[in-house]
């Protein structure tokens, strides 16, 4: 007996008398607030191992109505003296919530809390959804490359894993066949990349659709509001191109280092093609410096829309200090292709270098804002497919940093129904410029509403790229109202398979001549291949009649009829390159057709676009030839990076001069593109005869044209395409960079 000094089984010992369990700690703290909506940790922590659930044991989560008490899960973890309540679904918003604990019961002695357990908890508001900011390839894209094995989706911030295969996937209509693949995220854990089952590539001429869906972030857990799809469709070509970088951030100069650079500015490059997101990291970007500077810290991100790799170091750089930034060929684009750098000639992979030398100064600070936008507040005329933009003043003299501008610091909602948002198919920066925000919507608006634009500002805002960003002070809106345009605007050309091509030589062939020339991209023609000359591309023993002086290099690949070029080449000048380069030349002469089908626009220059500055819109030559010549060209886009221009022309079109020593440029200005201007050529094309100057745009021409002439050395640069249905093109020491689509 315990009188007698026995044992209680349940009390013990006079000198060791057992305790109910109780409770040691709780999750949230009593009275907490701002508690996550999504996924909030509620546990308590005992004493002692209870069990928690059944024989009147319960933990139960509750709250006032109009909420509803939450359904959900409870565990104990492995010491059983941790209880977990998990909610089967998201709590409700800025609501007060009770945890009640009642008969939890010791493992050991059977005893039960005394009393109920109890403590309240209030939510914080809800969460800002998760929303996609650009994807590669974009919305509607078409003439993917078959090989492109690589998909992605660039985030507002960063995501949580993605653990379910559902949440991200690529289909496509029997009889194709949906491609399988694994999902990950990048190192920043902001893009998410479907990438297909290796040995696999995408079929030719056919639409895919990709959809993601269940995606959550990973500080909030607030999910997509709803899945995001969009669609793309493959050309008949695989991407042998190598990326290359085109723009940096300091400059890059031939002589270097360059000089004068503030030592408060991100570094940053811009690539030709849309990369893998994971290549693009701390292992294959570095900034160093030599001794006794210690090399800086930072984080390394990449911009999905703008194709923008970014390094912000964590503190400012060493004044009057040398610094050299590389990119390695470990960056590869999404057809898994490596860069090509500055470090070795084409067609092998290199690293890209640069070097710059920082000034004892920072550069200024001030506050970012809003100078134009297109369309103007309260603009009564915007078509229903239009891209809203808005350009920036930066006092601090450095470009917008690019993961600040996304889907959730640029929005549009409807302006009497506030809680309608505009779904973004992208929100990117300009790559030129660095200060041209654009919003294009996934569906078209809807005519007869109006619409509320905002620039968010703020810490949570857009900011430049100096240490530490400048941020706008305020939100900026603006608000317009869409309708049916009676007048169609020029629209973008599609240009199928041939969108791949740097040039194109008809049925004749393509001729090089010097060892400068370089072709970001393929070449065709549907003659046979000894009609192409003077040009090498990656292809092992792929060499065109090239002599010592006569050297051209494709970054890509050459498309021909047979016979192959070498014995050492079988892959190329078969029945297979015939019949992609017939296809090539089909889609060109839709792309012509479709060119000449625009309403006809204005001459402004009497067959002379010299010195004009000219906003978007279909130009029209009254006695059938335009030529550049006695100035450059401007094409001025006002700040719509969407704008587009159509140049028709009967007959001729003639860059360059007046004499052997006049080269002419286009320019582009205010967020104008490349990919966005298209010379049609009735007869043939002749590009800055005296070497040098830059040409931008698509020409597709009748009957040939002539880059350069036979001993000019310095070197043409054509950012677009010249593609011929008929005849040959030639050209001299050439540099062709084909815009990405």
């Amino acid at each position: 007996m315990t009188a007698c000094g026995g044992k209680d089984d349940v009390l013990g010992s006079s000198a060791d008398a057992a305790l109910a369990p109780s409770v040691t700690n709780i999750t949230p703290a009593r009275d907490a607030s701002n508690v996550l909506v999504y996924d909030p940790m509620i546990s308590a922590t005992f004493n002692e191992a209870v069990t928690v659930v059944g024989n009147g044991a319960s933990v139960a989560v509750t709250c006032l109505s109009p909420c509803t008490n939450p359904e959900g899960t409870v565990s104990v973890d492995s010491t059983n003296r941790i209880a977990t309540f998990t909610p089967a679904s998201d709590l409700m918003a800025m609501t007060q919530y009770t945890v009640t604990i009642t008969g939890a019961k010791s493992l050991a002695t059977g005893l039960t809390l005394p009393s109920p357990y109890t403590w309240n908890f209030t939510t914080g508001a809800a969460s800002t959804a998760v929303t996609v900011t650009a994807v590669a390839p974009g919305v509607n894209s078409t003439g993917v490359s078959l090989n492109n094995t690589i998909v992605s989706a660039d985030f507002n911030e960063t995501i949580a894993p993605i653990t379910d295969p559902a949440s991200f996937t690529l289909t496509c209509a029997a009889p194709c066949t949906s491609p399988t693949g694994s999902v990950t995220r990048d190192p920043t854990n902001r893009v998410a990349t479907f990438t297909l089952t290796p040995g696999t590539q995408l079929e030719p001429m056919t639409a895919y659709t990709a959809t993601v869906s269940d995606v959550r972030s990973l500080v909030t857990g607030a999910a997509l509001v709803a899945p995001f799809v969009w669609t793309f469709t493959t050309g008949n070509t695989a991407d042998t191109t190598r990326p290359r970088v085109t723009f940096t951030v300091p400059a890059t100069t031939s002589s270097g280092p360059t000089t004068g650079v503030p030592t408060n500015m991100a570094v940053s490059a811009v690539f030709s093609e849309n990369m893998a997101p994971a290549s693009i990291s701390s292992t294959s970007f570095s900034l160093t410096c030599a001794a006794p500077c210690v090399n800086p810290a930072g984080n390394v991100s990449y911009a999905v829309g703008t194709q923008t790799l970014l390094f912000t170091p964590t503190a400012a750089l060493m004044a009057d200090t040398t610094y050299t930034a590389r990119i390695t060929s470990a960056a590869t684009d999404i057809a898994e292709n490596a860069l090509a750098g500055n470090q070795a000639a084409l067609p092998a992979a290199s690293d890209y270098v640069w070097m710059f030398t920082t000034r004892a100064e920072a550069t200024a600070g001030g506050n970012i804002s809003v100078t134009t936008t297109i369309p103007a507040d309260n603009a009564g005329n915007v078509c229903p497919d239009a891209s809203i933009n808005a350009t920036f003043m930066v006092p601090s003299g450095v470009r917008m940093n690019p993961i600040s501008v996304n889907s959730s610091t640029f929005t549009i909602v409807e302006a009497t129904t506030a809680a309608t948002p505009v779904i973004a198919a992208a929100v990117v920066l300009d790559a030129a410029t660095g200060r041209i925000a654009s919003f294009d919507p996934l569906n078209d608006l809807v005519p007869g509403v109006t619409y509320t634009a905002t620039l968010k500002g703020g810490a949570n805002g857009v900011k430049d790229s100096a240490i530490p960003a400048n941020a706008m002070t305020t939100d900026y809106s603006w608000d317009f109202t869409a309708v049916d345009c009676s007048t169609t605007p020029p629209v973008l050309i599609p240009l199928g398979s041939v969108a791949t091509f740097g040039t194109f030589g008809g049925s004749a062939g393509t001729t090089n001549q010097g060892i400068l020339t370089i072709i970001n991209g393929d070449i065709g023609t549907t003659a046979v291949s000894t009609a192409v000359t003077g040009f090498h591309d990656n292809g092992v023993g792929c060499i065109y009649t090239e002599t010592p002086l006569n050297i051209g290099t494709v970054n890509g690949k050459i498309y021909t009829s047979p016979p192959s070029p070498t014995v050492a080449c079988p892959t190329e000048g078969t029945a297979d390159t015939a019949a992609i380069a017939a296809e090539a030349r089909a889609d060109a002469l839709i792309a012509y057709n479709a060119l000449v089908a625009q309403p006809g626009g204005p001459d402004q220059g009497a067959g002379n676009l010299a010195n004009l500055v000219l906003v978007p819109g279909v130009y029209t030559a009254a006695a059938g030839s335009f030529m550049v010549e006695g100035g450059d060209l401007t094409l001025d886009a006002q700040g719509d990076t969407n704008a587009t221009w159509v140049f028709q022309m009967a007959s001729t079109l003639r860059v360059g001069g007046p004499g052997a020593a006049a080269p002419q440029s286009i320019l582009l200005v205010n967020g104008a593109q490349a990919k966005n201007v298209f010379w049609q050529v009735g007869t043939a094309a002749t590009i800055n005869a005296a070497g040098g100057g830059t040409m931008v745009g698509t020409v597709i021409s009748q009957a040939g044209a002539e880059i350069s002439t036979d001993g000019n050395v310095a070197v043409v640069t054509i950012n677009g395409r010249v593609i011929s249905l008929n005849a040959a093109v030639t050209m001299v020491n050439t540099v062709i960079n084909v815009p990405t689509p």
